[in-house]
């Protein structure tokens, strides 16, 4: 018999049931239920956040802040020659039409920008944000256009 995934089972007495708590003084956790005697934790309702230190000033507050982040940042997916011409592609090539062939992730706010690696040897009119300069002498050099959008 071949072993399956789903066919898998843990051997007899390796899981046990959860020990039910506040069920009286016989089940050996009656009374405070595991939760000892007063504080905060043993009152219901409790929820301390992991990152509570108690009153202590907080790690998150110790550490010395630096930097920023830059929301005005432009973010590219990048294409190199190689992949797209691995493609086969013909006449015009946009970011839609990689996206279709699952080469960068269709519907995102990010641009597209083509790198030289690799060589390209059919014709094609590429179309994107932006160019490397190798990338665009390839493109016109095998007899196709490297158009900016």
């Amino acid at each position: 018999m071949q072993m399956r995934l789903h066919t898998l089972k843990s051997p007899a007495g390796a899981r046990r049931n959860k020990k039910k708590i506040g069920r009286g003084c016989g089940s050996g956790h009656g009374g405070t239920s595991t939760r000892g005697h007063k504080g905060q934790k043993a009152r219901s309702g409790c929820k301390i956040a992991p990152w509570f230190e108690g009153g202590q000033m907080p790690l998150s507050r110790r550490l010395p802040k630096f930097g920023f982040t830059n929301i005005f940042r432009e973010e590219y997916y990048t294409v190199n020659l190689d992949e797209i011409s691995a493609l086969d592609l013909t006449g015009e090539v946009d970011a839609s039409t990689l996206a279709e062939k699952g080469l960068i992730r269709g519907g995102s706010k990010k641009k597209l920008k083509v790198l030289g690696r690799g060589e390209i040897a059919k014709p094609v009119t590429i179309k994107a944000s932006r160019f490397s300069k190798s990338a665009a002498e390839k493109i016109e050099k095998a007899g196709g256009k490297a158009v900016v959008v």
